[in-house]
């Protein structure tokens, strides 16, 4: 599969707007990226320890997207499965990382890593799998191979 290069960041306050924005829903719907997923979910984890990320996350992901018009359907919208994958990615590759890096820098190592790419959870599960109803609307277990 062909990776696309991903968006880098410049700032820290270019992370914080999107964590900001997300959890506010006034991030523009067009800023709402692969990359600014994983920058709002790394921001979440380490500026945000009031918000538990586990049991808020998909509700907040929910709410943003039905502010900026989008549904959260069988067929858009929140991925559960998808959500937790890419959590997990970001838990591990922050537990290797250096964490005094500013965060920009460390969410752009983030997307330039595997964890960071946007076929990541291919690794574990099947197309099949990844994209049925059932993963979109619950976690399941992966059929390829285990998460670390």
């Amino acid at each position: 599969m062909t990776e696309l290069i991903p968006r880098l960041f410049h700032s820290d306050a270019e992370i914080e707007h999107i964590g900001e924005g997300l959890l506010a829903r006034t991030l523009p719907r067009e800023e709402w990226t692969h990359e600014a997923h994983l920058a709002a979910t790394t921001w979440l984890l380490l500026k945000r320890p009031d918000i538990d990320i586990d049991n808020q996350l998909p509700d907040i992901i929910r709410r943003y997207n039905e502010s900026v018009g989008g549904a959260n359907s069988d067929t858009e919208g929140y991925h559960e499965t998808i959500t937790r994958v890419f959590l997990r990615g970001v838990r591990l590759f922050l537990a290797e990382a250096d964490s005094r890096e500013p965060l920009y820098e460390l969410v752009n190592e983030l997307l330039m890593s595997p964890m960071g790419r946007r076929d990541w959870p291919l690794r574990y599960y099947s197309p099949q799998r990844l994209f049925s109803v059932e993963a979109r609307r619950n976690f399941i277990r992966p059929d390829i191979a285990s998460i670390p």
